[in-house]
Order: C-alpha cells, then sequence, then structure tokens
C-alpha cells in the first residue's frame, strides 16, 4: 500500500511539473504542437493517478 502511495505522490509530482511546463510554453512560445502534446500527456497521467486512487478506496455498498 504504501509503495503505491509513494507511486502516486510521484505522479502527482510529475502532473505538477507538467503544468508548470505547460504555462511556460504557453507565456513564452507558440509552439502549440508542444503544448497540445504536453497537455494530453498531462491528462493521461491525471487519470492514471485517478486510476490508481479508486483502487486503493474500498467499494462500500450504499
Amino acid at each position: 500500500m504504501m509503495l503505491t502511495t509513494d507511486y502516486i505522490k510521484s505522479l502527482r509530482d510529475q502532473h505538477l511539473h507538467l503544468d508548470q511546463q505547460i504555462h511556460v510554453l504557453m507565456q513564452h512560445s507558440n509552439n502549440e504542437l508542444e503544448i497540445r502534446r504536453l497537455k494530453k500527456l498531462k491528462l493521461k497521467l491525471k487519470d492514471h493517478i485517478d486510476q490508481l486512487e479508486r483502487s486503493q478506496t474500498p467499494d462500500i455498498p450504499a
């Protein structure tokens, strides 16, 4: 369980780094292709984080 928690933290750090990269590129570059690529990567990373977090949460019947 701890390994997964550390892994999720690492993924969140990567997600934040991508967000910062995108922000810098949007301010100082017109490289739309690279910005789009990074945004897609950031979204895939977020989806992966969400999936891992859901797998750690036990199903509780309503």
